[in-house]
């Protein structure tokens, strides 16, 4: 039997429509409903009618992206796919959470609304910024925005996402700074990101306070799967530890490539990307070619992977 880790992409990949065609089905309907009655919020209207600048709002793509990894990860699981362990970029660390059975889809969908909120919260619109550097060793990154910080001009590695391409996040002109000092370093390219916010980076602080008292409202129990924690790419299957992570999260930078070498690591061979878009089956595939990934975002894929599924 192969090894098997579901992944949920983060913020960036959601798009109106998303999960549509298995909200036909009688299971999408129940998770789409749900959530709508969780936030007291027409989500699942937004989800599919737009518009994008409203679903890209980061207190909506949470609850959005979360629920629509929770509905594919609940078929698959009901198709009789398993997985060995569960991982997630950012926000879709929550999805992992869920489908590992350590929060339940309510409390998950309630969670992740109030930490987009406080996310929102941290940083007064235009003040932060995020940018991709691709073509730059993580070392010499970090000398270059280590410095622009010490100047008094926050800024450091916020996804370190596979071989090439490392986001930075931090203030507008922290940020701004980066990308002309990193190019002359010997960057490829600067590519500033569209975001309400500089995530994962000491100016969420604010919102890792408040989001400890959110996770403390909720229950949280140990995990079934495995879970790959995003700050440590470490395995973590205890309540507390994962509580404590998810806090430390918001200002810590993602190790996506190294979380997904510690599943290769652990033997997994198959990676299914539960939800919209194929960023993350991208950057597996850039992290090690040999291994199988597919994504599932509505029912033909998740027919293709359930049928692949059968010679595993």
């Amino acid at each position: 039997m192969k090894k098997i880790a579901f992944i949920f992409p983060g913020q960036g990949s959601q798009a109106v429509g998303m999960g549509a065609e298995l909200a036909q089905h009688e299971d999408g309907k129940a998770f789409f409903k749900t959530a709508d009655d969780v936030l007291n919020a027409d989500l699942s209207r937004l989800m599919l009618e737009g518009p994008q600048e409203e679903l890209t709002v980061t207190y909506n793509a949470q609850p959005a992206l979360l629920t629509v990894g929770a509905m594919v990860a609940s078929r698959l699981i009901e198709a009789g796919i398993t997985p060995s362990y569960t991982a997630g970029h950012s926000l879709g660390e929550y999805t992992a959470l869920v489908a590992s059975g350590v929060l339940s889809f309510e409390d998950g969908v309630s969670v992740v609304r109030k930490r987009g909120q406080f996310m929102n919260d941290a940083v007064p619109a235009g003040e932060g910024a995020m940018a991709a550097i691709l073509g730059m060793d993580a070392e010499a990154l970090v000398t270059v925005t280590d410095t622009i910080t010490a100047d008094g001009y926050p800024v450091q590695p916020a996804n370190m996402n596979c071989p090439g391409q490392i986001v930075i996040s931090g203030t507008k002109e922290g940020v701004e700074r980066a990308c002309v000092e990193l190019k002359e370093a010997g960057a490829k390219r600067a590519i500033p990101l569209n975001v309400s916010g500089p995530f994962h980076s000491s100016l969420m602080k604010p919102a890792a306070e408040k989001l400890t008292g959110a996770l403390d409202e909720v229950q949280m129990t140990d995990a079934e799967i495995p879970v790959i924690a995003n700050v440590n790419a470490q395995v973590v299957t205890d309540k507390v530890a994962i509580k404590q992570l998810l806090v430390e999260q918001l200002y810590s930078p993602v190790l996506w490539e190294d979380s997904v070498r510690t599943m290769i690591e652990s033997g997994v061979t198959h990676f299914i990307e539960c939800g919209p878009g194929k960023v993350l089956s991208g950057l597996v595939k850039k992290i090690d070619r040999s291994v199988t990934v597919m994504p599932v975002y509505d029912e033909e894929t998740l027919e293709t992977v359930i049928e692949a599924s059968k010679g595993w």
